[in-house]
């Protein structure tokens, strides 16, 4: 057996680790079983826009995994009511528990507790199947762990356990545990029902809770997130982009939606409100009323219009340096400012002159229209301090980008929020920096290392005012993949009645997605089997109520954004779609408006969700069926060397 120096070299680092045959053996012997388990249930979710309850109960229930799975192993046993009644104890156990109680007999209440643990340990060693005891073991709660593993590996139809098993049983329930061991198995269960999460863009913006999603993501288990245009944006404005910062608040201000940014990241607007104040205060900014404001009284109302104006003149005259500085952008179409006529209040674009339906300008200055006012710099230097001294937001942005990217490759599917970039013509668009020509995947992964160069270039102001300039691109850019448009029409719509000026043309990708032959080219770019590879894609929702299948391209491209914010359902007719992908293949979930938590708690009422088989799979998926197996196979390859090594001599055993 020849090996040659480097592979010497890795066998001693390998031989560290596994110091002798037995160790070395042991160890191809586990990852061996480990291949063959059936692969880990992933979870796909896109555009939860801040609906933080929605995304919750979805997370909890697994896009209705667990009541299915309920179903399948208590139909007959238990009537459909007792069985949401099941379902709705794991989602939310320390709300439901104390319900269900209260309308128990107190001396029915023991029988209530056993059976239910009962109930929920033969659910957890179904999840538990389908993982190593090790795997296992790491995911139990530490109060409990021993007694849980003891009874998820003990079978009580053995008869010389029986005894020993109702004890446990019994025993907790005296001892007065039965409530927390019952709290702590439905979180098991919770975790063990989905093995990887997959966030597809946008958390941000619409909704108010955001900053309460990202605090969950924080603290799950496996989670991976493919950046979208309203992450960017807010990813953009942690890093001191004051383009992006305005942006974030123009966009907060105008859904009436403050909560993120003043409850959530301690904020203050206070800067802001000083300056709309001054400078507007006369102002009746009707173009700039706030959506959705029910809950606002009329002051709050004009004060938050205000505010609204005021942030909306100094984003245009920031986006305008932006673009100034960064001719390779291509967007001088943009530079919308100095084209007002003053005057005669209208503006030239493209050769047409609209009327402006709002021509107060205080702080414009004709001659420097892009220059901010001294008030305004204040302002600006204020809130770009608020925003980086923010210590949770720093942490969602951290976040964000160690788990993030532009797009992902995993288990055979290709994930990203919003396009790939394609030409007229249907071809995938390519680009050109510093004479190397750019495809789609090289052109995305440089717009992503920027990004990056954006956040963490900290002792390199130059490198960081670029990265920070390409996340404002990546959220309003003509050729960004996260935004998927040829322009952001934010003055036409605020200040041009008339709306063919509004118009943002879509890239051509959204023409073209629905051609197989286009999403298996996609597929190759991106190095994946065309053949067996799929595409899961959000951003646009779903048109459902208008006839638009998520399903594309013959089954090769998944669109899971069907509204799971508010403002799109008049649109869409749903509230979002979500996908699972188990081992025995993938199921699209359309879920119905989620009522509340409490309702769901009080009243047992979950999502109503219809769920449709997009890929059955006639052999089960498996461990070495998937990315983790080849590189589990890499691993037992290494071993199996390193064993050779060992057998030969060419490598002392050192254990």
């Amino acid at each position: 057996m020849y090996i040659s120096e480097e592979e010497m070299r890795f066998l001693r680092l390998l031989a560290q680790q596994y110091p002798s045959i037995r160790a070395a053996s042991t160890e191809i012997i586990n990852l061996s079983a480990i291949m063959e388990l059936p692969k880990g249930t992933e979870h796909f979710l896109s555009d939860i826009h801040g609906e933080y309850e929605a995304f919750l109960h979805v997370l909890r229930n697994g896009s209705g995994s667990i009541k299915r799975r309920i179903h399948e192993i208590f139909d007959g046993v238990l009537s459909l009511q007792e069985q949401q009644q099941l379902a709705t104890l794991i989602y939310y156990p320390e709300q439901k528990m104390p319900l269900i109680l209260k309308s128990i007999q107190k001396e029915k209440q023991a029988e209530w507790y056993s059976d239910t643990l009962f109930r929920l340990i033969k659910l957890c060693r179904v999840y538990s199947s389908k993982y190593t005891r090790n795997r296992v073991r790491k995911a139990l709660p530490k109060d409990f762990a021993y007694i849980i593993e003891e009874l998820l590996h003990q079978q009580e139809s053995i008869s010389n356990r029986q005894e020993y098993y109702t004890k446990i049983i019994n025993s907790i329930i005296d001892t007065g545990r039965g409530g927390p061991f019952i709290i702590a198995l439905s979180y098991l269960i919770q975790r063990l029902t989905i093995a990887r999460l997959h966030v597809i863009g946008d958390v941000y913006d619409r909704g108010p809770g955001a900053h309460i999603i990202m605090d969950k993501l924080l603290e799950h288990h496996s989670v991976d997130f493919q950046w979208g245009n309203h992450d960017i944006v807010w990813m953009g404005a942690a890093a001191g982009s004051e383009a992006c910062i305005c942006n974030v608040i123009r966009v907060s201000l105008r859904y009436a939606n403050m909560e993120t940014l003043e409850n959530g990241y301690a904020i203050s607007m206070l800067p802001l409100i000083s300056l709309a104040v001054d400078v507007y205060g006369q102002d009746p900014c009707k173009q700039f009323m706030p959506k959705d404001c029910s809950d606002f009284n009329s002051h709050e109302q004009m004060l938050m219009a205000r505010m609204h104006k005021a942030i909306t003149i100094i984003q245009l005259k920031l986006e305008g340096q932006i673009v100034q500085r960064r001719p390779q952008y291509g967007m001088k179409d943009r530079l919308l400012l100095d084209r007002i006529n003053f005057e005669d209040a209208t503006i030239d674009i493209n050769g047409t002159t609209y009327p402006l339906i709002d021509s107060h300008f205080p702080t414009i200055d004709p001659e420097n229209p892009y220059q901010l006012s001294e008030d305004e710099a204040i302002v600006m230097e204020k809130l770009v301090l608020s925003f980086k001294n923010s210590e949770r937001l720093q942490a969602h942005t951290r976040f964000l980008f160690s788990k993030g990217s532009m797009y992902l490759t995993f288990n055979g599917n290709l994930l990203y929020h919003g396009c790939i970039p394609m030409t007229k013509d249907g071809k995938l668009a390519h680009f050109t920096f510093e004479g190397v020509d750019h495809g789609p995947r090289a052109f995305m992964d440089r717009l992503e290392r920027l990004a990056r160069q954006g956040y963490f270039a900290k002792d390199k102001p130059e490198q960081k005012l670029y990265g920070m300039d390409t996340m404002w691109y990546l959220w309003s850019g003509p050729q960004s993949p996260l935004f998927g448009k040829d322009k952001m029409a934010t003055f036409e719509r605020y200040f041009i009645a008339d709306k063919s000026a509004h118009t943002e043309n879509k890239n051509p990708y959204y023409k073209y997605r629905t051609e197989q032959n286009v999403a298996e080219a996609i597929l190759r770019e991106f190095g994946m089997n065309p053949a067996k590879g799929h595409i899961l894609n959000g951003h646009v929702p779903v048109k459902v109520k208008g006839g638009e299948d998520p399903i594309k391209a013959g089954g090769k491209l998944l669109v899971i954004d069907g509204g799971f914010a508010k403002a799109y359902q008049s649109q869409t007719g749903i509230a979002g779609y979500t996908l699972i992908f188990n081992s025995y293949g993938l199921l699209l979930a359309a879920h119905q408006p989620f009522e509340s938590t409490q309702k769901a708690i009080e009243k047992g009422e979950d999502i109503h969700s219809h769920t449709k088989i997009v890929e059955h799979n006639k052999k089960r998926i498996r461990v070495k069926d998937t990315d983790d197996g080849r590189r589990i196979q890499q691993t037992i390859d290494d071993l199996k060397m390193l064993l050779d090594a060992y057998r030969t001599g060419a490598i002392k055993e050192l254990d």
